[in-house]
């Protein structure tokens, strides 16, 4: 199989480095990269074949990577909502608390099958899910590791402990956690621990997890300080602030993915800079709650910085854009603004790495695991202009393409080997009676 006539953006040594040429890829792997001199008369006249794909000159990346998403929250579109959303607590007490008491694994399916898709035709084929679903814990990520696999993409997912609904739910979700752990650490799966966040955790969970990082040398993805009630709360509650309670039970790693991060310290920054573990932006999720965005500015460099899309969507190349445009709306310079998501892009190389270490940098002998987009450049595309190209050209178009592991997943904007309207059809019936279940809720 070759793919000719793209801007193949490889990267080495913390650059993005874009060469015209073709692929060579054999026995899902990246054979061969031939570079050549960009024609755009010459591109045209090459055909598609059998073992050929045109790229016509389009931007070629690295996959998307999704470090912070909720596969259990792609059902919620329309939900009849009763009582307030006038705040961040309430939102949680009468959505997301309430919807995911309310999933059955068919509904867990559904869900799953629905966001696979979504994340192919974004180019995101890497995924850190955050799950929870009270009432239909055993297996659930059984359920959800399926379909990842099945489509050819890759997962670390864990299921968010709690104890919001009481000690025996708290059990079964770390069980659940462990459970995956302990069965998935193979070429595609991993597993993480999964906690909701500090203000509905008990010390007795904590001290649990606490043994579960220790025995699996797992990190944990947790939601920290994504809005004023997690301090307040934990405060009221444990007397301890979120950031010293995981501390206190040595929860902190490299591994791990703090999700949010809005309300933080300097002394929480610090410790967080000190343990190595990793922020998840997720810059869509907090506008639509109005809980604040993260200080981007403030945070020290030092601390690895991750995309999400906390279940608004599948597309962390969105929330990408939407941290720019942040950064820029708040008066920040074009330099300063550029440098940060030039850090960005490259921590979350780092840190994918550190749970599959054959994440491809587009380079020869690496698997291949690519984006092609709809998008050919106006203008020369060099290393020290790829990301003017990238936020204001690539994250402006869709996939046109999308390659795992040597195999087509889309092509020509078309999914390969997916019934989609089978799919939307069986999607929608669970969602009919999510949407029914979840009216007649108190």
């Amino acid at each position: 199989m070759k793919i000719v006539n793209g801007w193949i953006c490889k990267i080495g040594r913390n650059r993005v480095i874009p060469t015209f040429g073709d692929i060579e890829v054999k026995n899902g792997m990246i054979k061969n990269i031939i570079p050549k001199r960009f024609s755009p008369k010459a591109i045209s006249q090459t055909r598609n074949g059998k073992r050929i794909y045109n790229a016509n000159g389009a931007v070629i990346t690295i996959p998307q990577v999704n470090f912070h998403d909720h596969f259990y929250s792609r059902l919620a579109k329309g939900l009849n909502i009763k009582g307030s959303m006038d705040s961040f607590h309430h939102i949680l007490h009468n959505l997301w608390w309430k919807l995911d008491r309310a999933l059955t694994k068919e509904m867990v399916e559904a869900l799953a099958e629905m966001s696979v898709i979504e994340s192919i035709k974004t180019g995101t084929t890497y995924i850190f899910d955050h799950h929870a679903s009270m009432n239909a814990i055993e297996n659930s990520l059984d359920i959800i590791a399926d379909k990842i696999t099945s489509h050819n993409l890759r997962g670390v997912l864990c299921f968010e402990s709690t104890d919001r609904d009481g000690g025996e739910v708290a059990d079964k979700s770390l069980n659940e956690n462990v459970r995956f752990i302990e069965n998935n650490n193979n070429d595609n799966l991993r597993g993480m621990l999964g906690l909701h966040a500090s203000f509905t955790l008990s010390d007795d969970t904590l001290e649990t997890a606490s043994e579960i990082v220790k025995d699996y040398n797992v990190g944990i993805h947790i939601h920290l300080c994504e809005d004023t009630t997690d301090r307040v709360l934990s405060k009221e509650i444990t007397g301890k602030y979120p950031v010293q309670r995981l501390i206190q039970y040595n929860l902190l790693n490299e591994k791990s993915i703090l999700a949010h991060g809005i309300y933080l310290t300097k002394r929480d920054c610090d410790i967080i800079d000190e343990m190595g573990s990793s922020l998840a932006f997720n810059p869509d999720s907090n506008m639509n709650n109005s809980v604040g965005t993260p200080d981007f500015i403030g945070l020290p460099e030092s601390i690895p910085m991750l995309m999400g899309t906390d279940g608004m969507h599948a597309n962390p190349g969105k929330s990408l854009k939407n941290i720019f445009l942040l950064m820029r709306g708040s008066g920040i310079s074009f330099e300063e603004t550029f440098h940060r998501i030039n850090k960005i892009y490259f921590d979350q190389i780092a840190f994918v790495k550190s749970y599959f270490k054959d994440y491809p940098t587009l380079t020869k002998g690496d698997r291949a695991d690519l984006v092609i987009w709809d998008y050919t450049p106006p203008t020369p595309l060099t290393s020290n202009n790829f990301f003017g190209h990238y936020l204001y050209g690539v994250l402006e178009r869709t996939p046109k393409a999308v390659m795992q592991s040597g195999k087509f997943l889309l092509k020509d904007k078309s999914l390969i080997g997916i019934n989609e309207n089978k799919i939307n059809a069986s999607v929608y019936e669970q969602g009919e009676k999510l949407f029914r279940k979840f009216g007649r809720m108190k």
